[in-house]
């Protein structure tokens, strides 16, 4: 999948960053900011939308700095986009706001030199819930509910120790006691019925038609947080649907581990750097 106006990316190429926010999203009268990481060069750019993470309850489009600067040096337009999190807006308003932000990438491209027609997804945490709930249901009329023109696609898309599978998650919750986030489950989806329905992971296993892509799924073996085996499953899954899955895993790494700088933050980097160099081979 090369780029349509002849920019070929290299992993190994180093351009200088600026980084600016501006608002993307208005939805009565609640208003949503995204960071731009654009190289400076000829381009035109890749671009990969980023999804925090936050347990649907928090964070920002000023999380995962730390991956989004190095990934951008080598080559990619990256939008982090901020999300309307819960309580205050429950299940499916972080699916909607990440369809919306796909199709407002495209439209605004040449805004930042970019490629709107070889656009990819990283989400990280509770965002490696909502990037693959969004772009294996792209045309969902509940997902695409701000009016925008485009389309929601993607060509290949990056999931960093998800929570794949949101109601197995609860359950793992509950048993530990992790009242935080069982609580921040609860707030978000309102009841474990939207946990079944809005769920990666129970998609594939009901059988029900969605958009297959290119995907790096990323897991530390000492997250405590969500089971690596809910990883193994989804890749497995996901892999006997018919995808293109590369699964990459991190020993004695927690979850998270890739928030903070560090020698694992560079090797996983490197990792993502790798693996959309063979999609856009």
């Amino acid at each position: 999948m090369a780029t349509q106006k002849g920019y070929r990316y290299d992993p190994a190429a180093t351009y200088k960053v600026t980084e600016r926010d501006i608002q993307y999203l208005e939805v009565d009268g609640t208003t949503r900011q995204v960071r731009i990481y654009q190289p400076e060069g000829q381009g035109p750019f890749p671009m990969l939308l980023s999804v925090h993470g936050g347990a649907w309850t928090d964070k920002d489009h000023t999380d995962n700095a730390v991956t989004s600067r190095p990934l951008a040096a080598s080559g990619f337009v990256i939008a982090a986009i901020g999300l309307r999190t819960a309580p205050a807006f429950p299940y499916p308003a972080m699916v909607q706001d990440t369809n919306y932000g796909v199709r407002w990438l495209k439209a605004h491209a040449t805004d930042f030199n970019g490629d709107a027609d070889v656009v990819g997804g990283i989400g990280y945490s509770s965002g490696g819930h909502t990037l693959p709930l969004a772009v294996m249901r792209p045309n969902d009329p509940r997902y695409s509910a701000h009016p925008l023109d485009g389309d929601a696609s993607l060509q290949w898309m990056t999931v960093c120790w998800p929570v794949i599978d949101s109601h197995a998650r609860y359950i793992v919750a509950q048993q530990r006691g992790a009242e935080r986030l069982v609580e921040n489950s609860l707030g978000y989806f309102l009841n474990e019925d939207a946990m079944h329905e809005g769920n990666p992971q129970e998609l594939l296993d009901r059988g029900e038609k969605v958009e297959l892509l290119p995907t790096l799924v990323i897991h530390g073996t000492a997250d405590e947080n969500v089971p690596i085996s809910h990883a193994e499953r989804f890749v497995a899954s996901y892999r006997a649907a018919g995808a293109d899955v590369q699964y990459e895993v991190f020993e004695g790494e927690p979850h998270g581990f890739a928030n903070e700088p560090g020698p694992q933050t560079d090797k996983m980097v490197e990792v993502v750097k790798a693996f959309i160099a063979k999609q856009l081979a």
